[in-house]
């Protein structure tokens, strides 16, 4: 039970704010009771003010439902209604204020001799009702605007937020066709050559890394070493249709292992230096991955091999726009989500030749 009443009050707030302005407007003017008056009627005003606040609250809670009934109704209608019955429940309440106090007896408080309960219907109405409806009128719609401001901006961040993740899985599965063509047609030619045993080896690399790409969303992270394991598969497969053409070396510092990188953050480079640099010579070429920790708490990556790299004129000083393919601009996109301005994505031509891609991301660890 108390959790069904607790939920009501976080569905809907109004009720909370409710109790929270009428306790504060009964605690004020029994804090200036104590103050300025002397202290034979703090207790007759106290209860007398209680009392009136409680008709305050109930007077208006029904001016809330009646404004929750007129909301269908056009803007002129709904704010004329609004404004009448203001002013109808500001003449009813100390109308109701004088009939109860006088039906029910409460003067063995002293509350008529301390000038709580009024002697005349009328008493004090400009002077107390006025202000106070109006000002809870203000304040309800003030609120309600507020309330219903941060509702749109939620919606808005929720159609924001799935938007991303529709975009983020789109990218998920956007592996290049090229790749997976090419490595079903190796495993056909190593069938029909008889290397089954070859072939077994390459379907279940190649088994293993679409697992592993489809089994992370682009925004999980993990450890280098998990990634480098990953991009090492994605290697042997290529070996496969590459051979000797295709050299690998790997300089990783030790103390890097562990450190936390987006997910398929180097097959898309790796892809593209095999595809501009390695399948273009005839003699293959080698890849070199590093990485290493850098100052300022920083992880220095680097994908470089020995390809043709870029021409001259489309190099602006020491770097160049890199290419427009979806693998890469998947990576930007990524790195932009995960680290916001606190990346770099480098491509710059190696010496003597070749390619380099340099990502420098912040150093963290679980």
């Amino acid at each position: 039970m108390k959790n069904n009443a607790l939920a009501v009050i976080r569905s809907n707030p109004f009720w909370s704010y409710q109790v929270a302005g009428w306790s504060i407007w009964f605690g004020l003017l029994v804090a200036g009771t104590f103050a300025f008056e002397p202290s034979s009627y703090l207790f007759a005003r106290s209860l007398g003010y209680f009392y009136i606040a409680v008709l305050g609250f109930i007077l208006t809670s029904g001016l809330r439902y009646l404004f929750l009934f007129v909301s269908r109704f056009r803007v002129i209608v709904r704010s004329l209604i609004c404004f009448l019955s203001i002013l109808i429940a500001s003449i009813l309440w100390p109308v109701l204020i004088f009939t109860v106090g006088r039906v029910v007896p409460l003067d063995w408080a002293g509350l008529a001799s301390s000038g709580v309960i009024p002697t005349e219907p009328f008493d004090n109405i400009v002077n107390l009702t006025y202000p106070v409806f109006y000002i809870w009128g203000g304040l309800y719609f003030v609120i309600k605007l507020i309330l219903l401001l941060q509702v749109e901006r939620e919606k808005v961040l929720r159609s924001t937020a799935l938007a991303n993740q529709a975009q983020l899985s789109m990218l998920r599965y956007q592996l290049n066709p090229h790749f997976l063509f090419n490595t079903l047609n190796a495993i056909s030619t190593l069938v029909l050559d008889k290397a089954t045993q070859q072939a077994n080896e390459m379907l279940t690399k190649l088994s293993k890394f679409l697992r592993y790409s489809l089994d992370h969303s682009p925004l999980d992270r993990v450890t280098l070493a998990n990634e480098l394991e990953t991009s090492q598969l994605y290697l042997d497969i290529e070996k496969v249709r590459f051979a000797d053409r295709l050299r690998l070396q790997f300089n990783i510092d030790a103390d890097v292992g562990e450190a936390q990188v987006p997910t398929l953050l180097l097959q898309p480079i790796i892809e593209n230096s095999i595809k501009h640099g390695i399948s273009k010579s005839e003699d293959g070429g080698i890849i070199v991955i590093t990485a290493q920790r850098k100052e300022g708490n920083r992880l220095l990556i680097e994908v470089i091999d020995d390809g043709p790299g870029v021409p001259d004129n489309e190099i602006i000083g020491q770097k160049f726009q890199p290419p427009k393919g979806v693998g890469i601009s998947n990576i930007r996109n990524r790195l932009q989500e995960i680290y916001g301005e606190s990346y770099e994505l480098i491509f710059t031509n190696a010496e003597p030749r070749g390619l380099r891609v340099t990502i420098l991301i912040p150093y963290e660890r679980n």
